[in-house]
Parts: C-alpha cells; sequence; structure tokens
C-alpha cells in the first residue's frame, strides 16, 4: 500500500470514528432513554444526502483534571450545512454521547462557525440542544463559549430565522440561546429546560419538584410560553421544523417561498354568514373563521397551548404566507391579558421582521382587569402588542368580526397603527365599551340609542376608520385581494440607532 493509500485510510477510519461520537455503548444508551443521537437527528431533519460537515476533527483544549487523556473528534457537536425542501440552511446538533454534550471551548467555537456563516449567507440557523450544561472542568472558558454564542444568537435576530430544537436538556446558562431564538421546539417526557435544577431548587427554596414538573416540555408550553411547540416525538418535532420553515424566508431581504394551491381565491363560504350568535354574550370558536379563509384550511399554529385567548400562527392566503392574529371569543372571551399580548407582540414583530404580511381577527371585548394583571404589568405588556403593531411596516389587513372595544380596539391592527386595509363585518361594534357599560356612566342615554350609535361598523367607517363593511362569506377572496394590492408595499420608519419597545 502506498503511503498516499494508507492516509486515504487512516482519513476513512478516522471519519468512522467520529462518526460514532462517543462510542456504540453511549450510542445504545441514548436509544434506551427514546432519544435519537445528533446525526439521526440531522439525517432527519435534512434532505436526503445533503449534509455536509464541517470540523468534524475538532478536540477540545483542556488539560484540567485529566482531561488531555479522553478525546473524540467533533468534541460533543455535529455542525454543517444541507438543504431542507432545497433550501440552504446550517445546523448544529449537541451530541450527548461525548462528555453529555457538555459545553467546551472548541464546542462553542464550532457553533458560532456556523452561525456566522448563516448570517453571511442568508439562511436559517437551526440549533438542536442535547447537554448537561457547562463543562466544569473548562471553568470560565465554557463560559466565554456560551458567551460567543449569545452574541452572535442576539445579532443573527431579525435576520436570518433562528429555531431552536430541545431534544434532550437544556440546563442553567444554556437555555439562554433557545430563549434568544424565533421559535423554540420541545419534546415531551425526554426534553427539559431550566436555570437551576430540582436538586438546587429543594436546597434553595425547600420545593420539592422533578424535572418534568421544574421544566419539561408541556410546563413550558403551557405555563411559562418558553417554548412553542411541544412535540409527542423526536420525529415529530423535527417535521414541525420543516413545517415551520416553510412559512419562512431564508432572510429579511427575501420573500417566503410561494406555494402553489388548487384553492380558489374567490372561494366563498356561506357558514361565515350565520357564525356570529345572537346573544353578543356567546362565544364562537374563531378557528372556524380561520381555517375557511385561509389555503386549503392549513394552518400552524405558535403557541397553541399557552394564553389560548389569542391565537397566532401561519398559513398561506393564494400561495402567499401570512401570519394570522385573532383574538378567540371561546377562552375568557377573546380579552387580551398580559400572557396575549407578549404572545401576539413577538409573533408581529418576527412577521415584521422576515416580511411576512399580517391578517388579524378581531373580536376582543378590551383587556383584562383585576389587581392581578395591574401588578403584572398588563399596561407594559399591552403597550408591546400596540408598539408591535404600529412599528411594523409588512401589509396589514384588520377584518373586525364583532367586538372592538377601548384601548383594545386600538391595539389589535386599527387604522391609526397604520392598518393598511381595515374591513368589519355587519356584526361588527366599534366602539370605547359595550352598550351596558356605556349606560352605567352616561345615566342620561338608553342601551338603544348606545347601539344604534355605536354597536355598528357603519359609525366608524364614516370618519374612514373602516374602509369597508363586507359580507362575512366573501372574507377569504377580500383579504387577499387587499394582500395583493399591498404585495408591492413600501414604507420605512424614522432612522434610529434602534427602538426602546416597553420591554
Amino acid at each position: 500500500m502506498s503511503i498516499q493509500q494508507e492516509k486515504i485510510k487512516e482519513l476513512v477510519e478516522r471519519r468512522a470514528s467520529a462518526r460514532q461520537g462517543g462510542g456504540q455503548k453511549r450510542i445504545d444508551a441514548q436509544h434506551q432513554k427514546g432519544k435519537l443521537t445528533a446525526r439521526e437527528r440531522i439525517a432527519m431533519l435534512l434532505d436526503e444526502g445533503s449534509f455536509e460537515e464541517f470540523d468534524m476533527f475538532v478536540q477540545h483544549r483542556c488539560t484540567n483534571f485529566g482531561m488531555e487523556k479522553t478525546k473524540f473528534d467533533g468534541d460533543g457537536v455535529v455542525t454543517g450545512m444541507g438543504t431542507i425542501d432545497g433550501r440552504l440552511v446550517y445546523v448544529s446538533a449537541q451530541d450527548f454521547t461525548v462528555s453529555g454534550g457538555s459545553m467546551s471551548e472548541t464546542m462553542a467555537l464550532k457553533i458560532s462557525k456556523v452561525m456566522d456563516m448563516a448570517v453571511r449567507n442568508g439562511a436559517p440557523f437551526i440549533g438542536i440542544n442535547d447537554s448537561g450544561g457547562a463543562r466544569i472542568q473548562e471553568g470560565i472558558c465554557s463560559l466565554a463559549g456560551y458567551g460567543e454564542i449569545f452574541e452572535r444568537n442576539i445579532l443573527a435576530s431579525g435576520v436570518v430565522p433562528q429555531i431552536s430544537g430541545i431534544f434532550g436538556p437544556c440546563a442553567g446558562g444554556a437555555v439562554y440561546s433557545p430563549a434568544l431564538t424565533d421559535f423554540t421546539v420541545m419534546v415531551k417526557d425526554t426534553s427539559y429546560m431550566f436555570l437551576t435544577g430540582p436538586g438546587v431548587v429543594k436546597t434553595v427554596t425547600g420545593e420539592s419538584v422533578t424535572q418534568e414538573e421544574l421544566g419539561g416540555a408541556s410546563v413550558h408550553a403551557t405555563k411559562s410560553g418558553v417554548a412553542h411547540f411541544a412535540a409527542d416525538s423526536e420525529e415529530d418535532g423535527i417535521k414541525v421544523i420543516r413545517d415551520l420553515l416553510s412559512f419562512l424566508p431564508s432572510n429579511n431581504r427575501e420573500q417566503a417561498p410561494f406555494v402553489d394551491t388548487n384553492d380558489p381565491a374567490g372561494r366563498v363560504d356561506d357558514a361565515l354568514n350565520d357564525i356570529i350568535p345572537d346573544n353578543p354574550n356567546k362565544a364562537y370558536d374563531m378557528y372556524q373563521v380561520i381555517g375557511s379563509i385561509v389555503d386549503d384550511g392549513k394552518f400552524l399554529e405558535i403557541h397553541k397551548s399557552w394564553a389560548k385567548n389569542i391565537i397566532v400562527g401561519f398559513a398561506h392566503m393564494n400561495g402567499r404566507s401570512v401570519g394570522i392574529v385573532a383574538n378567540q371569543p371561546k377562552i375568557l372571551a377573546g380579552v387580551l391579558d398580559i400572557n396575549a399580548s407578549r404572545k401576539a407582540a413577538r409573533f408581529v414583530r418576527f412577521c415584521d421582521a422576515f416580511n411576512i404580511p399580517l391578517v388579524t381577527l378581531v373580536d376582543v371585548p378590551g383587556f383584562l382587569c383585576g389587581t392581578q394583571q395591574e401588578y403584572g404589568g398588563i399596561i407594559t405588556n399591552g403597550a408591546k402588542l400596540l408598539y408591535a403593531y404600529g412599528e411594523a411596516t409588512v401589509p396589514k389587513v384588520t377584518v373586525t368580526l364583532r367586538k372592538s372595544y377601548g384601548g383594545a380596539h386600538i391595539t389589535m391592527s386599527c387604522k391609526q397603527l397604520r392598518g393598511d386595509i381595515n374591513y368589519a363585518w355587519p356584526s361588527a361594534n366599534i366602539a370605547v365599551m359595550g352598550a351596558e357599560g356605556a349606560v352605567a356612566i352616561l345615566k342620561d342615554i338608553n342601551a338603544q340609542d348606545y347601539n344604534d350609535l355605536f354597536c355598528n361598523p357603519y359609525n366608524a367607517a364614516s370618519y374612514g376608520y373602516i374602509d369597508d363593511v363586507i359580507e362575512p362569506r366573501n372574507t377569504r377572496f377580500r383579504v387577499i385581494r387587499a394582500l395583493e394590492q399591498l404585495a408591492g408595499k413600501k414604507q420605512e420608519n424614522p432612522w434610529k440607532k434602534h427602538d426602546n419597545l416597553p420591554l
């Protein structure tokens, strides 16, 4: 065998060894926990045969506590590029079979490299987390590595989409990278996120809590809002990531991909003419309205299980990607509260950053009252949503279905917050408040007079605050035509270093 052939043989063997991560025994242990390996996850995420790995032969540099005696090629994270539905993406996947996926200086440099490439080349970045946390043996170098990643998360924000998959433990400082990204997908029963684990919590506060109770997928999808999706399995989580990307542009200078549809733009739905109950205090399901007007009834909901009084998510309308924001009358009458305001504000700002038009469906009786909301800062949190809509320069189409009262009316993409096209159904009531509240304050008027004047869409339309009153059955067609009209919209905000939204 020639020297050249020996070197090639060495390369092939070393690649094969690197692909084994921490070895077959640890791979088997990963599978026994119901978890895939880093490479299996990447293979499932990317188009077949598209993955090109970087830094396969990187090793850690630590010599503390005998660490120099244990080294693995790749050092606990797999990084590279590939395609999803033919579109370029950059990925990193922590490898729990190597030192528990703990963060080392060289791991951070590997991740930082592909994040830099994602921004430079205008492609989404997907990070899959499965790590025991900082590599304690490396001390400050591990913490510095986290800082390098966080800084890149910040600089990439609003430039390229960033998606985090939490497919195992993610604890301590590690949680801040997912928190800085645009969307977080967790897996039920096998993933968790928390700043301090159950042992520390028990010592400091006396609380006895399991990992799942403290920071499992269900907790963060329903209580904290940290997770946008809680998948039943890793396969489902990866499918969510792929589906999510189908609605998003690759970067902030592009438009989202156009998706062909056989669903006619002019399709009408007579059921919408009867969906609003005669009793103004009776609920109906906003999901029926959304399903009726979007292409093929397909809607990818974000934060499905958190702040359910408002609905946000992605759909296509006549092939164009849109962001939907809709009050849900079935939950708390569709009222805006702290969490609903935060949820919708974050979503609106994401859509605006990535050129995705906003379609807002309004049925809101106001902001939730009470000491809990006031002490929790409903004023500041409500202002976040107001700010997000007012700042947004993407096409904004608003349809008021029923109630639109007080400050909540202003907040939900009204004309004064630069709503481009504002429609109302004949059932719309647009006023400072409902008739009962108004009569209680203005004792010299009766409810019928108030209803005749304000509890309809025509008073607002007489001032041009509503562009047209439309028949509900035609909502899909009217919204699509508005979006087509606005496709070439160009609007800029005054120059500033950055804004100072009410955080």
